[in-house]
């Protein structure tokens, strides 16, 4: 039985500390298909019942280094999931329009609507992930304070940390639940990916060379990561650090953690009132009088 608690970020608790290849007593995909399979199933009654019900909101968040799994999460995981409850976005770099507006805004306007799982692969954390690896992207912002130090100041991160969780704060008291997911794949096991996107045809689709440039600054990643996960886990919406070296128990876990989560709500399908029934006799009639 998975202990979904021992995924919870640790206060103090640094990044090595914890394992990417941990698995607990599973050994192989084999070994969790039936369990996956069991939440699933049950993630898909869930997921119908706070759709119709229509009153909680549902956020997944996932950042991790470059080929980490979040694609597969996003497949495997909600893969019984009804798309009408499921909304999934991506954020990449931004637009111009993007630009034109506070760094919170494109993902303020895709949260999802009650009764919707919402999905964010990668999110507003990259405003404190990327844009502390490469400070000229603060230029872009158009922000009326912005200087070329900027990105050293630790005022100007804090108050982003502040800004973030002051967010995440408001949605939770408006019956939101944000679950985040730091998927923790070591530097080894990413290295195998990439080459077997490379040396394997059918994913050469997925190998984009600056990939492997970032991966250059994976020590400045990680340092950024700790900093992240330091300021923005509290009470409201902790962060869970997820082994990703194995993707079949990733997946698992994950999975486990979303279903406990929607559990916790008390969901159940809207209950029909007096008026309601008796249309629904009278519709019965018609039907069979036909």
């Amino acid at each position: 039985m998975i202990d979904t608690d021992f995924f919870l970020f640790r206060e103090n608790e640094k990044v090595q500390s914890y394992d990417p290849s941990f698995s607990e007593h599973y050994t192989s995909k084999k070994d969790t298909q039936e369990e996956f399979q069991e939440q699933i199933d049950q993630l898909r009654q869930l997921q119908s019942k706070m759709y119709a019900q229509g009153k909680h909101g549902f956020l997944i968040i996932l950042q991790a280094m470059d080929a980490a799994g979040k694609d597969g999460v996003i497949k495997h995981v909600m893969s019984g999931v009804n798309p009408q409850g499921c909304k999934v976005n991506s954020f990449m770099a931004p637009s111009h329009d993007e630009l034109t507006h506070d760094f919170m805004w494109r993902c303020i306007k895709a949260m999802p609507s009650r009764g919707q799982i919402g999905i964010f692969n990668r999110s507003y954390y990259e405003e404190v992930l990327i844009a502390k690896i490469h400070p000229a992207l603060l230029a872009r912002q158009n922000l009326p304070f912005y200087h070329k130090k900027l990105h050293l100041d630790p005022l100007f991160w804090q108050n982003r940390y502040n800004d973030i969780v002051n967010i995440e704060k408001y949605y939770a008291n408006n019956g939101y639940t944000i679950l985040k997911f730091f998927l923790n794949v070591s530097k080894a096991e990413q290295k195998k990916r990439f080459l077997s996107r490379i040396e394997n045809e059918a994913k050469n689709w997925k190998f984009d060379m600056s990939d492997v440039f970032e991966r250059q600054k994976w020590d400045e990643y990680q340092h950024a990561y700790q900093q992240m996960l330091d300021n923005t886990s509290h009470q409201s919406a902790p962060w869970y650090i997820i082994p990703a070296d194995k993707k079949w128990y990733m997946r698992l876990v994950i999975s486990k953690i979303v279903v406990e989560k929607l559990e916790e709500l008390g969901l159940a399908y809207p209950r029909v009132g007096k008026r309601h029934r008796e249309d629904i006799q009278k519709a019965k009639i018609m039907l069979e009088r036909e």
